[in-house]
């Protein structure tokens, strides 16, 4: 089934990784233009909705893909996500801009970019065109994608919001807000 059913539900528009590439087939079929972002997700904030929203302005149709837990761990260390993997896509998918999610496992988004062949790839202007993954630019530029930047909301951001969290948390007694085990 497509996105865009104003009646689907937010679980049919998560992607199971094996089923990205018939997924993708079926838009490039439909001569659709994907556009295609990447990453943790871990606290849904004003920065994302805003970064979310002009992402999907660039095309037709806009796939999130969401580190898994594993990715996010090693990308951002102990006590992160402080939500897992499929809260993150499902709270992604209920987003009306968001089109599709699909959970990816390794740490960079190589393979889901190559899966994905993304029309546009989004990033936030937290990067650059020089320092963004190469392989990943390349593989998205490899299939005739392009690369679009978008810039960043000031002061959104999800370690910003757990500083202050943990900064409240201490006032009001509270304990290790953003830590838990793995489960």
């Amino acid at each position: 089934m497509l996105p865009n059913d104003s009646c689907m539900s937010f679980r049919e528009k998560i992607i199971p990784w094996a089923k990205l590439p018939a997924w993708r087939a079926e838009i490039r079929a439909k001569s659709l233009r994907l556009v295609v972002t990447n990453g943790c997700f871990d606290i849904l904030h004003l920065g994302h909705i805003t970064y979310l929203e002009a992402a999907r302005q660039q095309g037709d149709l806009l796939l999130v893909g969401i580190n898994s837990d594993s990715s996010v761990r090693e990308l951002k260390g102990a006590g992160r996500p402080v939500n897992f993997q499929s809260d993150r896509a499902s709270v992604a998918a209920a987003l009306g801009c968001v089109d599709a999610v699909c959970v990816f496992n390794e740490r960079s988004a190589l393979q889901f970019l190559t899966a994905a062949q993304p029309d546009i790839w989004v990033k936030g202007g937290d990067y650059t065109l020089e320092s963004i993954n190469q392989d990943e630019r390349r593989a998205v530029e490899k299939t005739g994608g392009k690369v679009v930047i978008l810039p960043l909301v000031p002061g959104k951001s999800t370690t910003t919001l757990l500083d202050k969290i943990t900064r409240l948390g201490g006032r009001w007694g509270w304990s290790a807000i953003a830590q838990r085990e793995d489960a």
